[in-house]
């Protein structure tokens, strides 16, 4: 005898737009401190070279195009090439797309707390 799935049928979060990498890769990539710290300075000035990246850290250029290759996936950030160096810059819209998907789960935990409060005082 099989085991069934069962498939879950209650509220979905709002969907990614067309194209999108979807809130849970974003949350995949940032849940790594390096990534977190890449996207930090990215988001801080110009478009920067893997070699800028690595400049003033420990961190080699084949670490850095690892995680970057992370953050291109999740669409956080984008390369751009320019003569022999690609540059990258930031990509805001994943970023919007996670804030979406947890206002939507703070929006189910304050109904589902607002339920039990009401059952509890009744």
């Amino acid at each position: 005898m099989s085991a069934r799935r069962r498939r879950y049928n209650g509220p979905q979060p709002p969907r990614p737009r067309r194209g999108g990498a979807g809130a849970a890769r974003v949350f995949a990539a940032l849940g790594d401190e390096t990534r977190l710290g890449l996207l930090a300075t990215l988001g801080a000035g110009d478009r920067l070279s893997i070699t800028q990246l690595t400049e003033g850290t420990t961190l080699t250029r084949q670490a850095v195009t690892k995680h970057l290759r992370a953050l291109q996936r999740a669409g956080l950030v984008r390369g751009l090439r320019r003569g022999r160096e690609t540059l990258f810059e930031p990509n805001s819209e994943p970023l919007d797309e996670a804030r979406r998907a947890l206002e939507w789960i703070s929006k189910q935990w304050d109904q589902a707390l607002a339920r039990l409060k009401a059952f509890v005082e009744s």
